[in-house]
């Protein structure tokens, strides 16, 4: 039987523009750059300028904007002879403040800030097949060889085996060739290319290489010997062992390390040419310490200098002073309505950005203010993304997309701006710590200590105990995991 039932529902959606802004929050400033000029270049009714406006100041971040939200006005059709738009609305005068139609934190003296340096040159794999004209190769020889470097990865090593490469060169290049084939060339073309250590297969032989390219010395041929016959215990830092097993004294075999220990574990690394690997990263904020007090700036990029086109409003002038207005005439101003419309949410967007960003790094500025004058890490205050958001009225999830690709340069260096959350402990004083002070502290720990006798984090975990800190040996290893740290065994030296 069919029934007819009326429920309510409370639903929260984003509108478009809503899910843009975020989008725009969540952008780090070289992204934001190219999305910016993306906008320009999609919207013909948004354009840039180099010109800046006197009366655009910080006061920007303390405003509250109007979100303008013009329509046009269905006065009739086409019938009775009104016009079907009401031009006024989107035509643009003196008297319109200036700061509804452009955007700009930006200054002259900042012209330097804006270049990005890029390093030029060869490339690493280019720089490789340049070496591949040195050696007196047949055709098929030639081809195999310079396949073999395109399999090359930027740290100078070839991932993959013989079988698979043969059978690649099969169907993509239709070169027939053979395991022996590819394994001669390999040694004897692409282990003999600079640097020194290209084109192994793993870690092991890519020493091996580089250690055979060197003049002949004693503690050279034991350091050959340790990676060819005792690999695995010189990795696992099983130093009697290797004493045991290649019969020779604790300074002989700490001389033969120390060869091994001057090799380059990723050779390709090297190459100056290299710079693919390269990030360059720009501050979204720049925080001044001086007199005891703290200034917070927004780094320019991040407000360019954006205004509605002036050759559209010219176009709506001619529209409205028109006595005919052809269908033609009214499609053209609804065109020009949606890239106007498109153009001042985006120019307003910005503005919202700008306010959200300095806002939210205001907030954690001031919350981790010890930390930002002095620069000890010890003082950092533990602080959660609730903290801030509250601090704000913002909700958690804003605060997120700044705090996790944002960087701030402090007089201490170039920061993330996430590395100033932490969470908290009590220690035996029942004050509240930051975890980033706990390991701090362990990292000083395990700087002081014996290398000969490394600690475990057994006793990393009672030394923390005695200065306050009770944790537990689990979350030693948590937290020395997180500083990269490696276990006491591995830090063994002789």
């Amino acid at each position: 039987m069919l029934k007819q039932s009326l429920n309510f529902k409370l639903q929260q959606k984003l509108s478009p523009q809503q899910i843009q802004l975020m989008k725009l929050i969540q952008l780090p400033t070289l992204a934001f750059e190219e999305k910016v000029k993306q906008e320009i270049e999609e919207n013909i009714a948004l354009e840039s300028s180099n010109e800046s406006e006197e009366d655009y100041n910080d006061d920007l971040y303390e405003e509250k904007y109007e979100n303008e939200n013009n329509e046009f006005d269905n006065e009739g059709d086409s019938e009775n002879g009104n016009d079907e738009f009401n031009v006024d609305e989107y035509l643009f005068d003196d008297e319109i403040p200036d700061y509804k139609t452009q955007t700009n934190n930006y200054s002259d003296d900042d012209d330097d800030d804006r270049e990005i340096p890029i390093a030029a040159g060869s490339s690493f794999h280019q720089y490789l097949t340049s070496q591949l004209d040195t050696f007196s190769l047949t055709e098929q020889e030639y081809i195999i060889a310079e396949f073999l470097v395109g399999s090359i990865d930027d740290s100078g090593y070839i991932r993959r085996n013989v079988e698979d490469i043969v059978d690649d060169m099969a169907f993509t290049q239709n070169v027939m060739t053979t395991d022996e084939e590819v394994e001669h060339i390999l040694h004897t073309v692409i282990h003999e290319l600079e640097p020194a250590g290209v084109g192994a297969r793993d870690l092991q032989e890519s020493l091996l290489i580089q250690l055979q390219r060197k003049e002949p010395k004693p503690s050279r041929a034991l350091a050959i010997k340790i990676l060819k016959d005792g690999f695995e215990p010189f990795v696992k830092k099983h130093y009697d062992k290797l004493m045991q097993k290649f019969d020779v004294t604790e300074k002989e075999l700490k001389e033969g390390i120390h060869e091994v220990e001057k090799l380059n574990p990723k050779p390709g690394g090297s190459y100056s040419g290299n710079t693919k690997e390269i990030e360059h990263i720009i501050p979204d904020f720049n925080i001044k310490a001086q007199d005891g007090e703290l200034e917070l700036t927004l780094n320019s990029r991040n407000a360019p200098d954006l205004h509605v086109s002036q050759t559209y409003n010219n176009m709506l002038r001619g529209y409205k002073e028109s006595r005919e207005k052809s269908q033609a005439q009214k499609d053209a101003v609804q065109f020009i309505k949606q890239k106007l419309d498109a153009a001042k949410w985006f120019i307003d967007a910005i503005r919202q950005r700008q306010q959200t960003l300095y806002l939210t790094m205001h907030a954690i500025m001031n919350y981790q203010k010890a930390y930002f004058l002095t620069g000890d890490i010890l003082k950092m205050k533990p602080m959660i993304l609730k903290d801030i958001a509250d601090e704000v009225g913002m909700d958690v999830s804003t605060v997120s997309r700044v705090a996790n690709s944002k960087y701030v340069s402090t007089p201490y260096g170039t920061k993330l701006i996430k590395e100033f959350f932490s969470e908290s402990m009590t220690n035996t004083d029942g004050e509240e710590v930051s975890t980033r002070e706990i390991k701090k502290i362990l990292e000083m720990v395990i700087g002081e200590e014996d290398k000969r006798k490394p600690l475990t984090d057994d006793h990393l975990a009672a030394i923390l105990k005695e200065r306050g800190y009770p944790i537990a040996r689990r979350t030693v290893a948590k937290y020395r995991e997180q500083l990269d740290i490696p276990v006491a065994r591995l830090r063994k030296v002789l």
